[in-house]
């Protein structure tokens, strides 16, 4: 409906109500649904996804262990589950700038018996089998804000307001949001889920647990020749470009089709002001080992994410009254198996267990479904990222002991060490600009490396031009003041897709340019940015990339 009252006056807006309202259409979203319609079919349960399709904003490497899909649904294979690509042969290399050492494969990232997939393509998958056991699922509407019933429970969520201008007032298109009211809200939102930051806030979900701490993640499709093609080929290396005190390295998964899969996951507590995670990736693609894959070939696609790193120890409380956390907005990865997919699932399914016994009771408006921990607690998920929980933070004193201590952890300790390491804020850790060096990066060739303006054209991104900036800015004096006098505008660089730019200094007026139209939601800004001064809130629903393929 159209409301045509004035900007002053309150939207009235329609209410839809569920049984259980689930935000994000991402694999633990959608095998949350699944699962609690597998449980309890009289349930209706409804999905919104902030995407212009299901795995429209999906973005992962990606080699899935089908284990919880094992679980989820036996029957995958007959249902005709997008899984084609076996995995393959494994190679771990070590890079120095003009070489190549072969190491042997980490324990952890043996992937016999997995398979590379595109994850916006099984989510579609996904989502026409949640479809099939009557889950609603409505993509393009955007959750803006979190409802909360008179004693504080999350009663479910809002979508957000259509056509409103870029000056907050609403144009002739308005239309008010959507209130969808539900007995339990699941959200699946990802990393760094927007509202998930305010339910940390108003429940303190995150006192008793570290620092989440993060990576970005850049890939390409590329199609390649078909000689230097080898369907199921697995590679990942670390090393170069990385200097010595930086967490990285790389993916090459050989997909169907003389396709392979590229990409490089940088952590965010990275120092250097100056360094850009999208020129590394770029640079590192001119290594003679990697170079020798991609010559001759062509880039189909572009797309860039945040993901959780932080682990076990990071996990913040997952429940609260009235809702769960499920997935990468709690942080479920396994960082050393660089694979998030089969845990967002299993944790989504045991939030749907835990749900459906909520319901059994009879009073499941507003309560906390408690048992949802001590599913997770008895699950081979907390198993699975006990075992594992100290590597990524061994990283935190520098690559070489971070590499050691993982090979004992792993090998000679088999992850049961009596003690585990903390995690820290990725926003904390930058130096200041005149005590890093700066980073002479080489200009794109246009075949090789590229532009990040080209890049983003090809993620499909799109945004309603007249709307209001969904990257707030908490102090617009900020930017120049601090970020540029001390840190040299690191913006400018973190960003994957060239949203951030100091104009106006050769005029001696320099001002931060927001170009919000860029933004393919990988959430970098609001987690790196190091006076925590830039707000990422969804634009309209639809917006943002359209990772078709990826």
């Amino acid at each position: 409906m159209t409301d045509t009252a004035s900007p002053d006056t309150a939207p009235v807006r329609d209410a839809m109500t569920y049984d259980v309202v689930i935000v994000g259409a991402g694999p633990s979203g959608l095998s949350c649904a699944i699962r609690l319609k597998q449980l309890k079919p009289e349930l209706s349960v409804c999905i919104l996804e902030k995407g212009s399709e299901v795995g429209a904003h999906l973005l992962s490497g990606a080699v899935l262990e089908p284990r919880a899909l094992d679980e989820l649904i036996p029957d995958w294979k007959e249902k005709g589950a997008p899984l084609t690509t076996r995995a393959g042969e494994d190679r771990f290399l070590f890079l120095t700038e003009k070489r190549a050492f072969r190491l042997p494969t980490p324990p952890q990232m043996h992937n016999k018996g997995n398979y590379i997939i595109s994850l916006g393509v099984f989510a579609r998958w996904l989502a026409e089998q949640a479809q099939a056991l009557g889950v609603e699922i409505y993509a393009g509407f955007a959750a803006a804000e979190v409802l909360y019933d008179d004693k504080g429970a999350v009663k479910g969520v809002a979508t957000g307001d259509m056509g409103v201008g870029k000056n907050g007032e609403r144009t002739a298109a308005y239309q008010p949001g959507m209130e969808l009211h539900a007995q339990q809200t699941v959200f699946a939102e990802g990393c760094r889920g927007s509202l998930t930051k305010t339910l940390f806030e108003k429940f303190g979900l995150r006192k008793n647990c570290d620092e989440q701490t993060y990576g970005i993640g850049i890939k390409e499709l590329w199609e390649i020749p078909v000689d230097k093609h080898k369907a199921g080929l697995i590679i990942h290396t670390a090393g170069w470009p990385m200097d010595s005190q930086t967490y990285g390295g790389s993916w090459m998964y050989h997909m169907d089709g003389n396709t392979v899969s590229i990409g490089y996951v940088i952590g965010l507590d990275y120092q250097n002001p100056h360094m850009s995670p999208f020129q590394e990736f770029q640079r590192f693609k001119l290594h003679p080992a990697i170079r020798k894959y991609l010559e001759g070939g062509r880039r189909i696609a572009y797309g860039a994410r945040a993901i959780s790193e932080g682990g076990l120890q990071s996990l913040p409380k997952l429940t609260f009254a009235g809702g769960l956390l499920v997935g990468d907005t709690a942080g479920f990865l396994n960082v050393p198996k660089i694979k998030g997919n089969h845990t967002a699932m299993k944790s989504g399914m045991l939030a749907a267990e835990a749900i459906a016994k909520t319901f059994n009771t009879g009073h499941a408006q507003g309560a906390e479904c408690g048992s949802y921990q001590e599913l997770f607690d008895k699950s081979w998920l907390r198993e699975e990222l006990h075992r594992v929980r100290n590597i990524r933070p061994s990283f935190h004193k520098g690559f070489l002991l971070g590499f050691l201590y993982s090979a004992i952890d792993t090998v000679l300790l088999r992850g049961r060490a009596p003690w585990t390491f903390k995690n820290h804020a990725d926003h904390t850790q930058l130096k200041k600009a005149k005590d890093a060096p700066k980073i002479d990066y080489p200009k794109p060739d246009g075949v090789l490396t590229f532009d990040r303006l080209s890049s983003v054209f090809l993620s499909n991104t799109n945004h309603e031009e007249d709307q209001p900036c969904h990257l707030q800015l908490k102090d617009a004096g900020v930017p120049v003041r601090i970020n540029l006098a001390e840190y040299d505008a690191p913006e400018q660089r973190y960003c994957p897709a060239g949203v951030y730019e100091i104009v106006g200094a050769e005029q001696n007026e320099p001002r931060l340019q927001i170009n919000a139209q860029n933004c393919v939601h990988c959430k970098t800004c609001d987690i790196k940015d190091p006076t925590q001064n830039i707000n990422w809130v969804t634009p309209q629903g639809g917006g943002g990339p359209n990772y078709t393929s990826m």
